[in-house]
């Protein structure tokens, strides 16, 4: 993928993004063909559908250092699968309610549909990610949910 090259204020921010196979990845690759301009520090990891994120893969990601969680998928009623996408929304409405209640701010999942098409709107939406998470600080997880040795 591709990068500004230069390091920002954002720098050790950390933000991982599942992106569904059939569009959103294509959509990354093609913001780092066309040299659009996003952060580093992304880790992309490509599902087959976003439906296929489930939150315990997005609690991983904030446990292991992630700051900010990007699902992107299909535009909905273009979903390889046919419904996959839905079944994100839904489950990530819920989700977000648990994000609250563990006191994780809401800026730090980001649930969105980017075509293979849409490079531009794949910079746009990391750029925005890293601005907002910046602005918010990196999230400690272990302070929200501290490891027990039972």
């Amino acid at each position: 993928m591709a990068s500004n090259g230069s390091k920002s204020a954002g720098e050790d921010i950390s933000i991982v993004a599942f992106l569904c196979n059939w569009c959103s990845y294509a959509g990354a690759d093609l913001a780092g063909t066309s040299r659009r301009k996003y952060p580093e520090n992304i880790r992309i990891i490509r599902v087959m559908c976003s439906s296929r994120v489930s939150p315990i893969m997005v609690l991983d990601a904030f446990k292991n250092g992630a700051d900010a969680v990007l699902i992107a998928g299909c535009h909905p009623n273009d979903c390889h699968y046919s419904t996959g996408n839905f079944y994100t929304r839904r489950r990530f409405s819920i989700f977000r309610r648990l994000l609250d209640f563990l006191g994780i701010e809401k800026e730090r999942l980001r649930i969105e549909w980017i075509s293979a098409s849409e490079g531009d709107k794949f910079a746009k939406i990391v750029n925005e990610m890293l601005g907002e998470v910046s602005r918010i600080g990196k999230l400690n997880f272990s302070d929200i949910y501290p490891e027990r040795n039972y």
